[in-house]
């Protein structure tokens, strides 16, 4: 089960692998490298509306350049919040205004965005926000703590799920706002520190007596069906892209297999099979729901199906150098920061997997409650 690319669509996929090979080496990622890519109009192929400095392409292209981009090794995206969380959204809800300030910026690579989701106490219960939203003039003060934010030390913006109305409970009286970062003394962000010594993720605060939000968008009262929507883009054709990373990965513990000798283990050798029969699985799930709209549960599916996997393989990563996992590449000094090999940041990072994006336990009763029809887990007022 597979794409049936056309002649034009391979044609397409030599002109992404051409430019790839120029052009994926020239750098290490972040904002010089989106800046690279817009100029190229590589960002938005999937936004249904050309115009803002994108080139715009069909399903299947779009798989093409996907899984193009991942063998080619290229740097990381710092603008993929932006591109195709952000925008397809501005696209459904947002008004003219809104799309001719902000999607031309992010089809050039030239601002960053974030996501004000989750929440201390909240976690991935969206309608649990205590966020607040007050209008002041043609803007809002807005008040709150958001956690685990992806890239906001390097955002230059983050959309905010808040609560406009005081007096709301649960996912009504909820705004979807777009707040600038760059506010000195308003907006603070605080790294939070990982098991693997990075930090990836972020605290960001919003001082309610200055920080402001700038831009509501779908109307007063409406952030709960935006940011429902938004989240029904959050999974798509990057899906078949972080797959090609993953049999990457599985194919690096299979060597380290072979290197080590477990290989010979039969536990380990089914635990590899098994890890490859999923993927494939995986990949087959993905391509027969892509472009596919009105499912409640295909997102929550594949975030359990993928999240669940490469936890796994993280351990089986370990488990097949043996005593030789406990070790790092370099020797530990207490004045400098401890080294991961790769095996070892896999094993660590994923930790995390069931966690953000949407916890394992919510992805759950999404599927219960609205694939099911089971009845609603109870849950405290807000």
């Amino acid at each position: 089960m597979d794409f049936g690319f056309s002649e034009e669509d391979e044609a397409f996929r030599v002109e992404a692998r051409a430019w790839l090979a120029a052009h994926a080496g020239t750098g290490t990622g972040g904002r010089a490298w989106e800046r690279t890519l817009g100029k190229a109009g590589w960002i938005g192929l999937g936004w249904p509306e050309p115009g803002y400095g994108n080139r715009t392409a069909g399903l299947t292209r779009q798989v093409a350049w996907a899984e193009e981009y991942a063998r080619s090794s290229a740097p990381p995206r710092s603008g993929h919040i932006g591109e195709n969380l952000l925008a397809p959204t501005l696209l459904a809800h947002g008004t003219d205004a809104h799309k001719a300030r902000f999607l031309p910026p992010i089809a050039a690579g030239e601002e960053l965005w974030c996501q004000g989701y989750s929440e201390p106490g909240a976690g991935s219960d969206l309608a649990g926000v205590r966020t607040v939203a007050v209008p002041d003039g043609p803007h809002y003060r807005i008040t709150g703590q958001k956690t685990w934010t992806s890239l906001a030390r390097d955002a230059d913006w983050c959309f905010v799920l808040a609560r406009t109305d005081p007096d709301s409970r649960r996912h009504h009286g909820l705004g979807f706002l777009l707040v600038p970062m760059d506010q000195p003394g308003r907006v603070e962000v605080r790294p939070i520190r990982q098991l693997t010594g990075t930090s990836d993720f972020n605290e960001v605060f919003f001082d309610g007596a200055y920080a402001r939000a700038e831009h509501l968008v779908g109307g007063a009262g409406e952030g709960w069906r935006v940011a429902m929507s938004l989240l029904g883009f959050e999974r798509g054709v990057s899906t078949l892209a972080q797959q090609i990373g993953f049999a990457e990965e599985l194919a690096r513990v299979v060597r380290a297999a072979r290197e080590s000798g477990a290989v010979h283990d039969p536990v380990v050798r089914a635990r590899l099979v098994r890890q490859w029969a999923e993927l494939r699985t995986m990949r087959w799930n993905a391509l027969r729901t892509l472009g596919g709209f009105g499912d409640p549960g295909a997102p929550s599916v594949a975030k359990l199906l993928w999240a669940g996997w490469h936890q796994r393989l993280g351990e089986l990563a370990v488990q097949v150098r043996g005593a030789a996992a406990t070790a790092g590449p370099a020797d530990w000094s207490p004045a400098a920061p401890y080294e991961l090999d790769a095996a070892q940041h896999l094993f660590l990072f994923s930790r995390a997997d069931t966690v953000y994006g949407g916890s394992d336990q919510i992805q759950r009763g999404i599927v219960a409650e609205r694939v099911l029809g089971l009845p609603r887990e109870p849950k405290g007022a807000v």
